[in-house]
């Protein structure tokens, strides 16, 4: 089960670093596609929380973050190479495209160590105070807390510092994909709620109810 949530943790951040250049209008919202796979990054984090516990999703998030740097040396030396005069993609149109992919893996290695590791420090303190119970709570707001930092940082450093966008629109991005992935957070709560049915089903098959999460 472990192994299975660390993929997909792992898929959806590298994915995250790959497709975040490409800017989109959804409704009165300005975002990058990095919001459909990373608001799934933070659901695996607030389930790998809850069963396996927070040394296992911190070791996790500095495993992804090699991961992640790893992608930034492939692509670095990939652009290295020029296209042959058959290749169907030009160096022009691969650099433009993954060039901006490394701003944003730049960027999110930044936001994403420290704002995992926020959302662990937060997740934590509701469930100390709350145990078991407000799944909810304890899932939503630490996303709300540790999105602030992940949000901001990442279109700072990808597309503001490097000119990309205007100070104007690095707000309106920042802002706008915030509040996005706050009701994509919100969205997600009854899968938070369904992947611990799931997992309770599998892991504790066989065993006492009272089995403690986080061992």
């Amino acid at each position: 089960m472990f192994i299975i949530l660390a993929g997909f943790f792992i898929t959806n951040a590298v994915m995250g670093e790959m497709i975040g250049s490409k800017l989109i209008q959804a409704g009165p919202f300005l975002l990058s596609m990095g919001i459909v796979p990373w608001p799934i990054v933070f659901l695996g984090t607030d389930l790998i929380n809850e069963y396996y516990g927070r040394d296992s999703v911190r070791r996790l998030t500095f495993l992804t973050a090699i991961f992640i740097t790893y992608a930034f040396i492939l692509l670095f030396m990939s652009m290295q190479f020029k296209a042959s005069p058959f290749s169907p993609v030009t160096d022009e149109a691969y650099n433009k495209v993954f060039g901006q992919s490394m701003w944003i893996i730049v960027g999110s290695l930044a936001a994403f160590l420290s704002s995992q590791l926020v959302d662990v420090v937060v997740f934590w303190a509701i469930r100390k105070r709350t145990g078991k119970k407000l799944l909810w709570l304890r899932a939503t707001g630490s996303t709300i807390v540790s999105q602030v930092i992940d949000t901001f940082v990442v279109a700072g450093i990808a597309f503001w510092l490097p000119g990309k966008i205007s100070f104007a629109n690095y707000l309106s991005l920042s802002v706008s994909g915030y509040f996005a992935k706050l009701l994509i957070a919100i969205g997600l709560t009854p899968l938070i709620y369904l992947g611990h049915i799931a997992i309770d089903r599998y892991l504790f098959k066989g065993h006492p109810a009272e089995e403690q999460h986080g061992h």
